[in-house]
């Protein structure tokens, strides 16, 4: 028995001429404003914010910057303005401040330190081995 998969959810229905619901929507919502802007406040005090809803109701209509619908980066916006804030790494005005000296008695370590001389063609051939180990843990997963 075979059964109907349903494709391309993501796309709307064109219910009004070439305007989906939504789209429809802001543009009615926008004209709405601008005519009740226009009673209360006439054409030479109102035309300003007429424009201003236009635009935007124009905007939430037409303009999808990345494929994307506009009422998504107002929404992002919004969400950046009113949430706080976490700063995790902040950096110093003055100078850093010098390394802790050498210990002495240690063949001049720091405690903790490993001390490793690479060269160039040592450096390349560590991460030459590192790719191919990482490569073969990898395919052995997948398997």
């Amino acid at each position: 028995m075979q059964f109907q998969v349903p494709q391309f959810l993501e796309i709307e229905d064109k219910i009004f001429g070439p305007f989906t619901f939504r789209e429809f929507a802001y543009l009615a919502g926008g004209a709405g404003l601008c005519f009740v802007l226009y009673k209360l406040l006439g054409l030479f005090w109102g035309a300003i914010p007429m424009l201003l809803i236009a635009g935007f109701s124009l905007a939430l209509t037409f303009y999808k910057p990345n494929n994307k619908p506009f009422i998504n980066m107002i929404e992002a916006g919004f969400k950046y303005f009113s949430q706080s804030k976490l700063y995790i790494w902040k950096k110093h005005a003055g100078k850093t401040s010098p390394p802790a000296p050498l210990l002495s008695g240690e063949g001049g370590q720091r405690p903790g330190e490993v001390m490793t001389r690479l060269n160039g063609s040592r450096l390349r051939d560590l991460a030459w081995s590192l790719d191919v180990l990482d490569l073969s843990k990898n395919k052995e997963r997948q398997l």
